[in-house]
């Protein structure tokens, strides 16, 4: 294979990257983005295989095998990870792979480091040329903090360790961004040391560092900020990729990475918009101390509670109703039920909507998945701007499962969610609020939404009580 056909096929596996992001950017074509994924990193691994046969033709056979090993190994494993996790537990999947792109960047780093004249970039026993260490650095601190920034990110999203760091509330201490910030020159330190020597130790010292500090960028982040530390690690993770390609000359790795990075960091800065963060402090991990978890109120206080049966008779004499899903709905796996109960209103003659905040559930577009999973029809699924100016007219909006991204603390100054941007549930003549007990949601804010004296709430698992609504409805 000449190299002319592979910088070919790399374009193309390129073509169908970008084409992934694309279709990937609406439901109607996710179907599609994912298929051009899949085609383009078949293309890519399989263009490598035989580039590497190219290159070292004598030595790539035993090597190879270790290559073919690992590809089936983790292809198994990923597999089988793919088909046994829940909705719920999507973040914490995405967030463990992160971590192992990050991890990959640092091993391909140490092995370049070693061997560079085994990836084609000098002469056995030639120095390294400064450029190429210089790439190597960037690569592999940066694959470092997104190793251990995702770790804790996993322990964090998942919520049952018991371990500190794993927990939702922010991790804060006196001097935290002085000691991230002494480690960030001591790192970059070190690193430039590297660069200069090509000696070990400053690269182990420097690599040791990353690691911490990837520890230490995240753990101020409070639960509540979890789905925009998932964005911001998958940018991260795309630029340690791109990094490592140019050390390797891969243009493959290049493109691929920059992709990943740079539309990773657009959705960031969307969501940080959405959550009225500064996306220069999100970069630097320091945005969670100030309005991450904040403790609930103890303050005993009465609701309006109701039935299943009360809410069927509400719905059934209304004319347009909104339905806002939050991660209660997806723990439930309520999403088919409540399709079943649109459905019903919708035979009524009674307007149905679904409303969606840009960071409801634990990671972007998880109540958007949710829904399509049901084949709710993608005309009834409207984002946040594009509702929030109906809800005043609405008669009832019922809200499952969903917290924070309805909760007013956001229009109160000196809240902790201050300035975040929420669906105006408030707003509708009617609110009903279905959750399984008073508790706090993951800002650890209580919710003044569900003391309205226009506001019903029903307790219990969130399938169960729409299904019992559904059989109320005549």
């Amino acid at each position: 294979m000449s190299l002319n056909v592979v910088v070919l096929l790399y374009l193309v596996a390129s073509v169908c990257f970008i084409q992934a992001l694309k279709g990937l950017s609406h439901p109607t074509t996710s179907r599609l983005g994912n298929g051009f994924g899949m085609v383009g990193m078949a293309i890519a691994i399989l263009t490598t295989i035989a580039l590497t046969f190219k290159v070292s033709p004598q030595g790539a056979g035993a090597g190879m095998l270790y290559v073919i090993g690992g590809v089936a190994v983790g292809g198994v494993l990923g597999a089988i990870m793919a088909k046994r996790v829940e909705m719920t537990k999507m973040p914490e999947l995405v967030a463990f792979m992160h971590s192992m792109i990050g991890l990959a960047a640092v091993f391909i780093a140490i092995a370049t480091v070693a061997e560079p004249w085994a990836f084609g970039i000098v002469q056995r026993g030639a120095p390294v040329p400064m450029a190429n260490r210089i790439e190597l650095f960037i690569g592999a601190f940066v694959g470092a903090i997104t190793f251990s920034g995702s770790v804790i990110a996993f322990g964090k999203l998942s919520g049952k360790y018991k371990f500190r760091l794993f927990q939702g509330a922010p991790v804060v201490f006196s001097g935290q961004h002085l000691l991230n910030l002494l480690l960030a020159l001591a790192m970059l330190g070190f690193g430039i040391a590297f660069i200069v020597t090509q000696d070990w130790t400053p690269f182990w010292i420097m690599l040791a560092i990353a690691f911490v500090l990837g520890v230490l960028i995240i753990i101020p982040i409070g639960g509540a900020d979890m789905p925009v530390v998932v964005s911001m690690l998958n940018s991260y993770s795309g630029w340690a990729a791109a990094g490592i390609g140019f050390s390797l000359n891969n243009s493959m790795l290049i493109i691929a990475g920059s992709l990943v990075g740079s539309s990773g960091a657009i959705l960031s800065y969307i969501m940080c918009k959405a959550m009225n963060r500064s996306f220069f402090n999100v970069i630097l991990g320091g945005f969670g101390q100030d309005g991450g978890a904040a403790a609930a109120s103890t303050e005993q206080r009465s609701v309006k509670s109701g039935s299943a049966d009360d809410v069927a008779f509400m719905l059934s004499n209304a004319d347009s109703v909104i339905i806002v899903p939050g991660y209660g709905l997806a723990v439930a796996r309520a999403q088919h039920a409540v399709k079943e109960m649109a459905q019903k209103l919708q035979a009524k003659g009674i307007e149905v909507r679904y409303a969606i905040h840009p960071v409801a559930g634990r990671m972007p577009g998880h109540m958007n998945v949710l829904l399509a999973e049901a084949e709710v029809p993608y005309d009834q699924v409207a984002e946040m701007e594009d509702i929030n100016s109906d809800f005043g007219q609405t008669d009832v909006v019922m809200v499952l499962g969903a917290n924070d991204v309805v909760n007013p603390a956001a229009l109160v100054k000196g809240s902790p969610i201050y300035g975040m941007p929420i669906l105006d549930a408030y707003k509708a003549r009617t609110v009903i609020v279905n959750k399984r007990s008073m508790a706090a949601g993951y800002a650890g804010l209580d919710n003044e939404l569900f003391y309205m004296d226009k506001t019903m709430m029903v307790f219990g698992d969130a399938k169960k009580v729409v299904e019992d609504i559904v059989k109320a409805i005549e």
